[in-house]
């Protein structure tokens, strides 16, 4: 089998987890025997472009004929059986789906967010979530509050695009839902449910899980959508030292807020930015992940991480957090304490009620719970799950290796690829 693989790199000084996504799969499909042709583009080559490039810039999203032109050249000379799409933006543009099936090879696109409806991708403006432009023939709202890059021209060339590729996107053979709720959102947008897979992102095995550890970690860009400024609120409203550890991890502009709470507070502790080998200590210190964003956030790898290492997920109920903790179908309040509720996730009968009372709004999931997103729910939801995170690890652990594991992903990526034939 033989696969394009293209994506427009985000900027190296913006961390991506959908980079790292991609160059995972690479990985995992040259290994499984598949030959990968990559046709990577990078947002970093645009400073170092000629002026002649630049020029082509404003309506590369719409139409980047040079790329068009060398994907031709590849698409010729190496007859592939599918082109894979991951972000067309702004180097790529989604004409390659159209050039992809002017030569016959079908498109399946994984898609990271929602892009297809919104300028900035992820609903969200302002502080609160936004879908002003879903249903609009033309993102009007968009250039009014420059929602691309914070520019109103660029916004309305986004605009644009999105009208434009209405129909590419449209014509698109197969789209990979990463979560519930992408498929849901593609739906939506007029997308038959017959071409569309729900399959999530892998993380590599780390092994057994170690014993939990102790308290919370919170790790994510420091940035409004992601909820650390929730998060604090919600954790200030218990004592000092109730509730364990909240460990924080990551950068972005509220660095600030979680300085200053880590100073403010001896059960805060701020860690910063950390590698690889810094998110398994971390994780494995701890005993709860939390998940806070206050937007549709499509699937926050660290929660795969989380379940990896047998460590239960406390998340908003917004976007593909149910999804990943096992809670994105209707559940009945599981009980009235923490025991009840660890009891009816892992499918058992409630033991009798006591305290403390669950909290309004709270769903038990298998891997976890989701709660609405604001702060006295979410503090409200913390000690239950501290106190039912050893209940959940051993079902955190195996949601992981049914649905998360490499080996299971790597499967049904490959049927999905078999599932469509390159037409003449």
């Amino acid at each position: 089998m033989r696969i394009v693989v293209a994506h427009n790199r985000y900027r190296e000084a913006q961390p991506s987890g959908e980079n790292t996504m991609v160059d995972s799969e690479i990985g995992q499909l040259t290994a499984a025997g598949v030959e990968v042709l990559p046709f990577i583009r990078s947002s970093d080559e645009i400073p170092s472009m000629p002026k002649s490039a630049k020029a082509l810039l404003p309506i590369s999203p719409i139409y980047a004929p040079r790329a068009q032109q060398e994907l031709s050249r590849l698409l010729t000379e190496h007859r592939p059986d599918v082109l894979h799409l991951h972000n067309p933006y702004p180097l790529l543009s989604p004409w390659v789906v159209r050039t992809a099936h002017k030569h016959g090879v079908p498109v399946v696109q994984t898609v990271h967010n929602y892009r297809q409806v919104c300028s900035s991708g992820i609903y969200f403006r302002d502080g609160v979530i936004c879908q002003d432009c879903k249903g609009r023939a033309l993102a009007v709202p968009s250039i009014v509050h420059r929602c691309y890059r914070d520019s109103r021209a660029q916004s309305a060339l986004m605009a644009a695009t999105l009208a434009v590729h209405r129909g590419t996107w449209r014509s698109v053979d197969r789209f990979i839902a990463l979560t519930s709720a992408i498929a849901d959102h593609l739906t939506d947008y007029g997308i038959p449910a017959e071409r569309i897979v729900v399959k999530p992102n892998a993380v590599p095995d780390p092994g057994a899980p170690t014993p939990l550890g102790d308290g919370f970690l919170y790790l994510a860009r420091l940035t409004p959508e992601k909820g650390v400024d929730l998060l604090l609120d919600a954790w200030r409203r218990h004592p000092v030292g109730s509730l364990g550890t909240l460990r924080v991890a990551g950068d972005g502009e509220l660095r600030p807020l979680v300085e200053a709470a880590a100073a403010e507070r001896a059960d805060v502790v701020y860690l910063g930015q950390l590698d690889r080998a810094g998110v398994r200590a971390a994780v494995e210190a701890s005993a709860v992940v939390i998940a806070a964003s206050m937007w549709h956030d499509v699937l926050p790898t660290v929660i795969i991480e989380a379940l990896a290492s047998g460590r239960p997920v406390l998340g908003t109920a917004l976007g593909g957090i149910p999804y990943l903790v096992g809670a994105d179908v209707p559940h009945e309040p599981a009980g009235t304490g923490p025991a009840a509720v660890a009891s009816a996730v892992a499918g058992h009968a409630p033991p009798p009620a006591g305290p403390p009372a669950v909290p309004a709004g709270l769903l038990g999931g298998t891997a976890g719970w989701v709660v609405p997103p604001d702060p006295a729910a979410l503090a409200a939801a913390l000690p239950v799950a501290r106190a039912g995170a050893a209940l959940l690890s051993a079902p955190a652990r195996l949601r992981y290796e049914q649905t998360f594991h490499p080996d299971v992903v790597l499967k049904r990526h490959l049927a999905i690829y078999a599932s469509l034939t390159r037409t003449p």
